[in-house]
């Protein structure tokens, strides 16, 4: 099991308030740097397609305004993984393919500059705990109302909304894995606001113990948390 690590350097130390439009464009124009086949076979948007990777940014010394963010430095980093490794294979020739060339932003460009594959070690335990280092959003859908509900670690009805996510996720992907015993505890949360593609979401950061079948945990390991993984939400890290 592996992970990969990009690193991109920029023209000057601004970057955009939401992350999250510039590393979807950036991860489409990598599917499509390797193949039309498996650019539409993520993205083809007559269909909904429930994806299998997530990543999250590190950003030093980013300082928040109100449309744009300052780094410390020109350069950022993200982690990417993917549950399906032979997509995430996909993908790492992509990345080659977008290497070292411009990469526009509004008043900025980035180009990336580093590909590091990183080895995470495989869970064999059915209880672990975990940090978040992209927000978790847990959100259940009204279908009836067409409104979604959003939960934080603070709200009741959070375990089972999360319950509830990763039984579609495992569902829509055809995966022969238990959720039975699947739950989350707190053990140091809080909530957050962050801007989902325009719109200001509740989500949750911080520590938190995850129990399920070694096989589910090494799927989210890989795939993510909760809801919007795709879109730089819901990945983490074991810490114990």
């Amino acid at each position: 099991m592996y992970q990969y690590k990009l690193t991109f350097t920029l023209s000057n130390n601004q970057l955009p308030r939401e992350m999250d439009r510039l590393i979807v464009s950036f991860l489409k124009s990598s599917a499509l740097a390797y193949s039309q086949h498996f650019y539409e076979k993520l993205y083809d948007k007559s269909r909904s397609i429930i994806k299998g990777y997530t990543y999250s940014c590190y950003l030093p010394g980013a300082k928040f305004h109100q449309d744009r963010m300052e780094l410390a430095g020109e350069e950022f980093s993200l982690l990417f993984s993917d549950f399906d490794q032979a997509e995430l294979l996909s993908f790492f020739n992509g990345f080659q393919q977008m290497r070292y060339r411009d990469y526009p932003i509004a008043g900025n460009s980035m180009k990336l500059t580093s590909i590091r594959m990183q080895n995470l070690q495989e869970i064999r335990e059915e209880e672990i705990v975990i940090r978040m280092l992209s927000p978790l959003i847990v959100r259940r859908h009204d279908a009836e109302n067409n409104n979604d509900t959003y939960y934080t670690c603070e709200m009741d009805g959070f375990q089972e909304a999360l319950k509830e996510n990763t039984a579609f996720f495992i569902d829509k992907m055809n995966l022969p894995v238990s959720i039975e015993n699947f739950s989350i505890q707190t053990i140091k949360g809080r909530k957050v606001v962050v801007p989902v593609f325009g719109r200001n979401t509740d989500a949750s950061l911080g520590v938190f113990k995850l129990t399920g079948s070694v096989q589910l945990l090494n799927v989210l390991l890989l795939a993510g948390l909760g809801a919007r993984r795709s879109e730089g939400h819901g990945k983490f890290e074991v810490v114990g």
